[in-house]
């Protein structure tokens, strides 16, 4: 069990590359968790010590890997996106659209993220763009390992753009370094505004928040500036994007973001 969280260890994780449809069961053994374990007998105050210093650990060779992986993606001209947000928000709605209407010349393609199934990645994969699946059991983020396992069975081309669509919640995913170039994270209008200081974690990591369904927008009660506010309280400077996936308002600001990615 992974100690930062509590989710699920490696051996529940599975790879696939949705394209050819097929699984990888097995483990990278170059690149294993070690999730410590303690034996024996301990005192309150010995096994809090310990599962402090294996949570460290834990930490210290994910950031080990994730440099690894920015190092692979730099050499091969590649830049990737670690998308967050709570389920529903729009991450898949905002890939589809971007993959079907971003200004022709990068390749773009999709390692996803999930506890189970592949319907988003099929859901890219009819949009013509490179997929994996990686689907994680009961594991509630992705770490670097997994990306890591992810690039091997995606193969994807020099120059590519990557999104990395993560597990969906607003909590552990903020703790993991994937290699990324940054972070976005989604909110819609349909959660509520209070979310920048009720995650403040997710918030504080934010290279970029997008507050998507603003279609909905006059039929909730949902404060965009208080909540743009509330985010750069987090982040100074962080820059906040206001869209509509499904209507298309506000998308050619995501565009002109990407383009300086």
């Amino acid at each position: 069990m992974c100690l930062t969280c509590g989710c699920s260890d490696a051996d529940s994780v599975r790879i696939t590359n949705v394209n050819h449809r097929t699984r990888d069961h097995g483990h990278d053994h170059s690149h294993g968790h070690d999730h410590g374990h303690a034996a024996g007998p301990a005192h309150a105050d010995d096994t809090a010590t310990r599962l402090v210093t294996i949570e460290q650990d834990l930490l210290a060779k994910n950031d080990d890997l994730a440099a690894y992986n920015r190092g692979w993606l730099a050499e091969r001209d590649m830049a990737a996106l670690n998308l967050m947000s709570s389920p529903g928000a729009g991450k898949t709605s905002l890939l589809e659209r971007t993959i079907r209407e971003a200004p022709a010349g990068r390749t773009l393609c999709v390692i996803e993220g999930d506890q189970e199934t592949l319907f988003d990645a099929d859901r890219i994969r009819a949009t013509g763009a490179p997929v994996v699946q990686i689907n994680t059991g009961a594991g509630c983020h992705l770490d670097a390992d997994m990306l890591h396992r992810g690039l091997v069975a995606l193969d994807p081309p020099e120059g590519s753009l990557l999104f990395v669509e993560n597990v969906g919640n607003l909590v552990c995913p903020a703790l993991f370094d994937l290699g990324e170039a940054a972070k976005v994270v989604i909110i819609s209008v349909t959660e509520g505004d209070d979310k920048p200081l009720k995650y403040p974690h997710m918030f504080a990591a934010a290279d970029l928040v997008i507050i998507n369904k603003m279609d909905l927008l006059p039929y909730v009660d949902f404060d965009v500036e208080r909540c743009a506010a509330d985010a750069r309280s987090l982040r100074p400077g962080v820059t906040v994007l206001s869209l509509s996936v499904r209507t298309g308002e506000g998308i050619d600001a995501w565009f002109v973001w990407l383009d300086a990615v």
